[in-house]
């Protein structure tokens, strides 16, 4: 795997040793995309009861469950976590301390490595095994596994897009000299603020050194949230469905209060859909620790365009990534993301609707003024076609 310019890796065949066999294209599952077949489906809202682990996670601990049940049965975890130099990589626990290194969301594109191999392994050895990581990487296991399993548990997260690894390095770069110190950890969707409204959290090596910033002010996540920083694939995604191959789906809920008043409590909830029967099995088997509300399957989907839609490409993309090769990282975010007064009073804001209990409610009149703004849009567009034709 060879990394490219803009810090994205791709497979590079080695011609000298290759014989043509043609397997990798065999399993490759963007050449082989498979159908969004309807099947059978149950939707879940879960928090965990145990406040730590909910507040370690990103919304409501639920893969934390999920892993400690695959754990009970002597098997093993596989999930994106930080190494030593916070890179995002695949990697393994087998104990419920290591769990924690899975919490919390990474918007990187993680390195999966040998994992992929050493899951087969595990899985031939008889052990219960639990992959999980983005839509794109759950049905690659599947095309290199190239059989079911019945002892494998899958996850896969509904990814908004895959961004640079390049870009993180960069802003680590920038965030230290900012900082002046080496990191102690790195919280991509931190509850620092509650969990309506997450923030990029950095911790130096003295503690009293933090770094709190939302997506108003954060620029590794106007980056992301831009679609400048993403890998050109995530620009056409061949995994964006609703029925999966995978056994649980999972992601954010900040719309909670549409379906439980308990539940909306800022301290994040997870939606689940499940695809399977070992699924159901698996959260009511796991119910002693979670919160567990089942909910109308096509209720839990609706307006969650990023499972069903890809990202658009920013018109500034390839400038910015031509910069981050030639300029100094911080000049060169600075250039495409200056952190401006409108931003500042933006994350003013929004912080204290937060802390009112008023920011969901401000969040759901935006989108119905922007809903509005698009039907207007809509309508203006088809009466200048209209009057164009006659």
């Amino acid at each position: 795997m060879c990394e490219d310019d803009e810090g994205f890796l791709y497979p590079a065949a080695d011609e000298n040793t290759c014989i043509e066999c043609g397997l990798c294209e065999v399993v490759c599952p963007v050449i082989h995309v498979q159908p969004d077949v309807e099947k059978e489906q149950r939707a879940y809202l879960v928090q965990h009861k145990n406040e730590q682990v909910l507040r370690e996670s990103t919304s409501g601990g639920a893969f934390t469950a999920i892993a400690r049940w695959v754990l009970d049965r002597g098997g093993v975890v596989c999930g994106a976590g930080f190494s030593t130099d916070f890179e995002v990589v695949h990697q393994w626990a087998n104990c419920y301390e290591d769990l924690r290194m899975f919490r919390n969301s990474k918007y990187v594109q993680s390195r999966i490595g040998n994992t992929y191999k050493e899951a087969k392994q595990f899985l031939m050895e008889g052990k219960c095994v639990l992959f999980s990581g983005t839509p794109c990487q759950l049905e690659g296991l599947f095309s290199f596994l190239r059989k079911p399993y019945e002892n494998l548990v899958t996850v896969d997260v509904v990814c908004h897009a895959c961004p640079s690894p390049l870009v993180y390095r960069k802003y680590l770069e920038a965030q230290k000299k900012k900082i002046g110190s080496e990191f102690t950890n790195i919280l991509f969707r931190d509850k620092y603020y509650g969990y309506k409204y997450s923030t990029m959290s950095i911790i130096g090596c003295n503690d009293s050194i933090e770094y709190h910033e939302g997506i108003d002010t954060d620029i590794m996540m106007r980056a992301f949230f831009a679609n400048m920083s993403v890998r050109p694939s995530c620009y056409q995604c061949a995994f964006k469905k609703r029925y999966r191959n995978t056994d649980f789906t999972i992601w954010d809920c900040f719309d909670v209060d549409k379906f439980s008043k308990e539940l909306d409590n800022d301290k994040g909830v997870t939606r689940i859909l499940a695809h399977s029967d070992l699924a159901n099995i698996i959260l009511k088997e796991s119910s002693s620790q979670l919160k567990v509300l089942e909910i109308n399957s096509n209720k839990a989907v609706e307006g969650v365009k990023e499972m069903f839609h890809s990202v658009s490409m920013n018109p500034k993309r390839e400038a910015f990534f031509v910069d981050l090769n030639l300029l100094d990282a911080e000049v060169c975010f600075h250039k495409y993301f200056p952190v401006t007064l409108r931003h500042r009073l933006e994350k003013q804001a929004r912080l204290w609707t937060a802390r009112l209990g008023l920011y969901k409610y401000i969040k759901k009149y935006s989108k119905r003024l922007m809903g509005i703004g698009k039907l207007k849009d809509s309508y203006s567009k088809d009466l200048e076609n209209k009057n164009t034709i006659l």
